[in-house]
């Protein structure tokens, strides 16, 4: 795993976070130094999917990144499910798929390249991961996306959704970024890394409330959603059809 240095050397002009070649080079060490819980949260989905995952279905991941939630879930769910990953960037997808051979994944994969903030087709569909790749949707797009989802998804199918979230208050939204700057300075990041990155991502990552998120997902047709991880600004969230 290559250490996260992207944003390390002082740039002269900030330009937009993207999941170019650098990043995907870095991208493990990034998620695990900048998601408070990370592999927690892995695991969670991992049980999730193996309780709700039918065999003889398909499980997709929208935003599949370098694979490693396919990685964490492969032991938990009967080898009939198949793996779909769905990422707009060719290097996470060639990353993906280099992760998985070289971990022997045996089960049916397949990675298809797309933007998230066109159509989605989904087929025979019992789980959909969406792991901190909603925010990345444009807001205007978001919940035609879940309405997409649902419909398309097998009766009892889940969906399992987690974001970085805003407080319901300014006064504890505040508080949390605090809290989560400081979770990244302890994890080695040092101010300027912070304050690039924190610039760059402005106007891609645009994150809504958990209760603006939970409304989605009611409004495309989900009647069950709980939460089932909570970290200041960070959740994950669970529904089902």
């Amino acid at each position: 795993m290559k250490s996260d240095k992207i944003f390390k050397e002082k740039f002269e002009k900030s330009s937009d976070f993207k999941f170019d070649a650098a990043v995907v080079n870095v991208f493990d060490d990034m998620v695990v130094r900048s998601v408070p819980y990370y592999l927690e949260m892995q695991r969670m989905m991992a049980e999730l999917s193996g309780t709700y995952a039918q065999p003889g279905t398909s499980l997709y991941d929208l935003g599949c990144s370098t694979g490693t939630t396919f990685l964490s879930i492969d032991g938990f769910i009967d080898p009939s499910v198949d793996f779909i990953g769905i990422d707009e960037s060719k290097e996470m997808l060639d990353s993906c798929r280099k992760n998985l051979e070289n971990h022997g994944l045996t089960r049916s994969v397949n990675l298809i390249e797309s933007d998230l903030n066109k159509e989605v087709v989904l087929k025979n569909a019992s789980i959909v991961i969406m792991c901190l790749s909603l925010q990345f949707v444009r807001p205007i797009n978001r919940q035609k996306l879940l309405n997409s989802i649902y419909q398309q998804m097998n009766p009892k199918g889940i969906l399992i959704l987690i974001e970085k979230v805003l407080g319901e208050s300014s006064e504890f939204n505040r508080q949390f970024i605090k809290y989560y700057y400081d979770m990244k300075r302890r994890n080695n990041y040092d101010e300027m890394e912070i304050a690039q990155k924190r610039e760059a991502l402005e106007n891609v990552l645009i994150p809504y409330k958990m209760s603006e998120d939970i409304t989605m997902l009611n409004d495309a047709g989900f009647k069950t959603c709980e939460v089932f991880f909570k970290w200041h600004n960070f959740a994950g969230m669970v529904a089902q059809k």
